[in-house]
């Protein structure tokens, strides 16, 4: 025997009071993701903060380390730096150093020397000795000695051609070997401060060293890999001199040279550590531990190289003990702040698993009443069902109110 249909209204209003509920269940559930959202970002800034801290802590330590053992100072660094250059015979570097030191302040009135701010090796400097080699491998000789120009007029001046297209021996920088009794052989780089492309990002303006602000890589579930330090672009120091030193645009050394020769190169722990963040890395990883991962994917394996030419180690101690102090209470009340986070977060997730259940749970009941054989037939009758707006009301109209009275 067939199930006797239900009349359309009723069938309506039942289905509206199960669409409501189902709506408010929905409007939870995104309330819920929200939050959790909300919490994560939080924890990321923390995570941020905590890096930069870290980091900093690190400069500091390693540089205390230096001057507690009696290292060189800074301008003895540079020095070695320089003369390692002057040990390159036959490149362009090499010549313009030695023009430099046999003729000091003369030779930067030159107008092929005006130009010319330096070499890659002498505008930046790291903290670390580690990070000196690591850096220097990674960038490679030529690029190292590289000659840097303030402007393509400066690039124009170093080399001279005859109407063939062959080299004028007896103009720019050819010219000088003449001058130091020296010979250059083969190609150098030149980079040209004005034709590189700048960083098109922000860079930080309230930190002295105006450090370009980077995203961190993040894994799924929002948190930075474990073993990333930083970027090896911000871990470049500049000396004030060189952090002065703009182009016509605005733009200084580390949105424009150390920028273009490094871009994202991510710094990390160890090795283990590159390999497990992998996909989250674009522009090659370099590790603590000697590990190199060129942009193009492929791996540098094997025994480092005794590098002729390095970054200036940097051994100021920037920070005084003081702020170190701070600096420590500010990671551990950090860490604190996150762990309060997470268990936030941990309670999000359980009320969201509730909800999402309960939503499922009444979207299915839904399904199952329209589903329902007797809402298929034809209703014979079909009372005037007046919407419950107040509570306590007769949702069967007046016919069925008579029919108690009977």
């Amino acid at each position: 025997m067939a199930s006797p249909s239900l009349p359309s209204q009723i069938v309506e209003f039942n289905c509206k009071v199960m669409e409501e509920k189902l709506k408010s269940l929905g409007l939870k559930v995104n309330h819920h993701d929200d939050n959790i959202r909300f919490l994560k970002s939080e924890i990321n800034a923390i995570e941020d903060s905590c890096i930069d801290l870290a980091i900093k802590l690190g400069n500091y330590h390693s540089s205390a380390a230096a001057v507690a053992n009696n290292d060189t100072s800074a301008q003895e660094a540079e020095q070695r730096t320089v003369q390692s250059i002057l040990d390159q015979e036959k490149t362009a570097a090499a010549i313009i150093c030695q023009m430099k030191v046999r003729y000091h302040e003369s030779a930067s009135k030159m107008p092929l020397m005006k130009n010319i701010l330096g070499f890659v090796a002498t505008l930046g400097k790291v903290n670390d000795d580690n990070l000196s080699r690591l850096f220097a491998e990674y960038l490679g000789r030529d690029n190292m000695i590289a000659l840097v120009c303030k402007t393509s007029d400066g690039v124009n001046g170093l080399e001279k051609y005859d109407k063939d297209g062959i080299i004028d021996k007896s103009s720019g920088i050819h010219g000088l070997c003449r001058s130091v009794g020296k010979f250059l052989d083969g190609r150098f780089t030149v980079f040209c401060l004005e034709n590189l492309r700048p960083f098109s990002g922000d860079v930080n303006i309230h930190d002295p060293q105006r450090r370009l602000i980077l995203h961190r890589p993040r894994l799924p579930g929002g948190e930075c890999p474990p073993g990333f330090l930083g970027f090896a672009v911000n871990m470049i120091h500049l000396d004030r001199a060189h952090l002065s030193c703009l182009t016509a645009s605005g733009h200084g050394l580390r949105e424009t040279l150390f920028y273009s020769l490094f871009s994202h190169l991510q710094v990390y722990k160890t090795r283990a550590d590159i390999q497990r963040a992998l996909p989250l890395i674009n522009d090659g990883a370099v590790s603590l531990d000697g590990g190199i991962l060129k942009p193009n994917g492929s791996f540098c394996l094997g025994d480092s190289k005794n590098l002729e030419v390095k970054f200036p180690v940097s051994i100021e101690v920037s920070s005084s003990p003081e702020n170190i102090v701070e600096m420590e209470e500010q990671i551990k009340l950090k860490n604190w702040q996150k762990e309060r986070l997470l268990e936030d977060m941990k309670r999000e997730e359980d009320l969201l698993k509730q909800v999402k259940e309960l939503y499922s749970k009444q979207k299915q009941e839904l399904m199952d009443y329209l589903t329902r054989p007797e809402l298929t037939q034809t209703p014979h009758d079909s009372p005037t069902i007046p919407s419950p707006a107040t509570p306590g009301s007769n949702p069967f109209g007046a016919k069925s109110s008579q029919k108690r009275r009977h």
